[in-house]
Parts: structure tokens; sequence; C-alpha cells
């Protein structure tokens, strides 16, 4: 009998589709690793679609990959922008020097995925291929792909049929470009900085009015209409469990720690077991306290409609977050830090947050505070004070949360 449910186990772990977060700098990673993610994408300084992302150097991959292996987390590095010839040389020498230390590359020129399959480094097709039909995902298959990162405009029915034909990868929550899977040039004309080569600085985001040719301006109800809202597939992920996909993949290299930590948390436990209507109701109110232009369905249950168009330029996160300073001492005896504000004001009953590259992100409610061993209801900007808390360390940031206004 114990034979049969270690079996049972194994086959409802292999079921489970990988939860795929994003990273783009050490914090972000210690929040995915320890908030339970199966994989992380991250880029370089080069050849990423995230550019102005903070991003990490070939030399952290030594340490990238030994943060991974201690949980088996898998590594995807992003090599997604388009390539030039006087690139090519450059490409090769990169994905050298990365195979010891990613699983796979992610991939949107041919000419990476063919400099990935002479290398022998098992390369995914990203989204910006667009891949949305069985004929382009077998053509990809037999170039050598492992996976395929799919278009963002497909239903679930065309999902389910592109899944029996090579392992799929499908983004489930965050930021939704409203052009064709990333590939715009309003950025390249307005700035000259080019989307495809991850330089978008997101003009679609702004603000617009619309004018006549004698100057007169029209009043448009929406002013952000070509900004859409956020990918959430939590109320109906168990449809997608059941869809073939293999990897729930999150958005968001450009997020902050607490964006990632937050997300992923929530979908790992969707991926684990199945939620109640409560449950979904009470997770989406956790998303909507983290970085989030309302939440929509995209493209997956139904074309979107006008009603999916963003009404707002930046966050609708219910809650943000306030410098206070550092973490000067962590004794681990007694779980007490050592902080000097910085700025602000903290006092019993405070929420804050901890933010550091080895210790992630932790949440903790302040219940206890001293002044040279004497206990404290307020402390101030200037005022150097104990606090007890979970495992910190010196130099990590300690943030007050507040509700938005």
């Amino acid at each position: 009998m114990a034979i049969i449910r270690n079996i049972r186990e194994i086959m409802k772990k292999a079921n489970k589709p990988e939860l795929l977060a994003p990273a783009g700098d050490f914090q972000c990673l210690a929040a995915a690793i320890n908030a339970g993610a199966d994989a992380i994408y991250f880029g370089i300084k080069e050849f990423n679609m995230r550019a102005r992302a903070r991003n990490f150097k070939i030399s952290d991959l030594p340490k990238i990959s030994k943060l991974a292996k201690q949980k088996n987390i898998k590594l995807y590095l992003t090599l997604n922008t388009l390539i030039y010839d006087n690139e090519l040389k450059k490409l090769q020498k990169i994905i050298k020097k990365v195979k010891p230390y990613v699983n796979a590359i992610i991939c949107s020129d041919v000419s990476a995925m063919i400099l990935c399959k002479k290398l022998a480094v098992p390369f995914h097709v990203s989204t910006q291929c667009s891949v949305s039909n069985t004929k382009t995902a077998q053509f990809y298959k037999k170039l050598g792909a492992s996976r395929i990162v799919l278009a963002r405009e497909l239903n679930l029915k065309q999902i389910k049929k592109i899944a029996k034909i090579i392992p799929i990868e499908v983004f489930v929550h965050g930021a939704m470009c409203v052009s064709v899977s990333g590939r715009c040039f309003l950025s390249q004309y307005l700035y000259g900085e080019s989307a495809n080569r991850g330089r978008c600085i997101q003009p679609c985001r702004r603000f617009y009015y619309v004018k006549d040719d004698q100057g007169k301006e029209l009043k448009v109800s929406n002013h952000h209409i070509f900004s859409a809202k956020d990918l959430c597939a939590l109320p109906f992920i168990e449809k997608l469990k059941k869809a073939g996909i293999s990897a729930f993949k999150i958005e968001g290299r450009n997020r902050e720690p607490e964006y990632v930590d937050t997300v992923v948390r929530i979908y790992k436990k969707a991926i684990n077991k199945k939620l109640s209507k409560q449950e979904i109701k009470q997770l989406i109110n956790e998303l909507k306290k983290v970085y989030n232009k309302g939440f929509s369905s995209g493209f997956l249950l139904a074309k979107p409609t006008y009603r999916d168009f963003s009404d707002i330029q930046h966050s609708k996160a219910t809650q943000k977050k306030q410098f206070i300073g550092k973490i000067k001492h962590y004794y681990p005896k007694v779980n007490v830090a050592l902080l000097k504000l910085s700025t602000g004001k903290l006092k019993i009953g405070d929420k804050i947050m901890i933010l550091g590259n080895t210790t992630g992100i932790k949440r903790f409610q302040i219940k206890s505070m001293q002044i040279n061993h004497k206990p404290v209801k307020q402390v101030k900007k200037g005022d150097e004070v104990g606090i007890q808390l979970p495992l910190c360390r010196k130099n990590d940031d300690l943030y007050k949360v507040v509700e938005k206004d």
C-alpha cells in the first residue's frame, strides 16, 4: 500500500505544471525561490527584452546557479531580442559562457536557436515568435525546441491543441502588451527606443487626447486607450490545469520583490490544491495589494473588449512601501535587529517589510521595540532601535507597509 501511495504522489507531482517566476535582481531571485517557484527566468545585460530592468551580469551566474540548485530550481536565460549580423559572434560567446549554469535559453531569433542547437544548449521559443498554431509548433519542434512559450492571443481550446504537439508555456499573470506579443514600434517611432531590442519605454500607458485638423481637442472617456489591464488567470486556474500546459509563467522582470513573492505564493497554492470561490476571492484581494493595472482574463476565455483596457497610468496596488532604514546588526540568539531610522516613523502594530539580496522578502508586524533596552511604543527619524524580527541580515532594507489612500 505504501508503494502505491508513493506512486500516486509521484504521478500527481508529475502532472502539475511548472511555476515559472521572473527575477530582475537578487532580491527578486531570493523572493521567487523562497515563495516556491519551480523555475526562474532572468536576463543579463545583452540581448534581453527587458533591457531596462536591473538584470544580472554573466559573472553572477555561478552564484545564481548555486542558489537555484539548493532548492532544485531550474534556470532559464532570456536571449530573446532581434539579433543583427555584427552581433552573432558575441551571441555565440555568451551562449558558451552561460551553458554550464542554465537549463535552457529562451530565444526569439532563429539565429539564437541555431547556435543553441550547435552548442547543445536546450532552447525554448519565446512568446515574441507568436506561435499560435500547430503547424508553426511542429516547425519549431523539428528545429529542436524543447518548449514553446505560446502567443498571448490564444484561447484555451487553441492552447490544448498545440499542447499535444510539444511542451508549452503559458502566461497566467502580469502585464499584457496592447500590441501583438510585444512587437510594437511606438516607442521606437517617438523616442528611438526599440521594444524589439528590449528598450520599450511604454508610451502606450500615458494619457492621450484626440485633436482635429483645426486644433480642437476631443475628450476621450478613457485616456489610456492603448494600455491593457494585467492578466489574472486565478479565477479559472482549474481550467488551465487541465489544458496540458507544461509551465505557468508569471510576467514581471521589472517588478519589485513583493510582487514576485505575492504572485508566486498565490499561484503555487492554486497549483497545489483546488481553491474554493471564497479562497480565490481572498487571494485576488492579496494580488491587488501589489503592482497591477486592474485584472483581465486576456484572450484565454474570450477575445478582450473595451473593458479590458486599464483606466490608470501606473499601478492600482492597494498597498505601498515606505523606506525606513537599513538593518545595522542582527542578533540571531534573541531574534532582534538593530535599526537606525533614516526617515519616517514606526510604532507598535505597524506592518513592515524586510528586503535583502540573500534574505529575499519577509513581512512582519511590529510587536515590541526597545531603545537602550527600554520598551518604547514609537520611534522617529534618527532613533536607533531594537526590534524583534525574523531572520534578516546586516544592510537589509526595512520598509513600512501602508494602505494607499
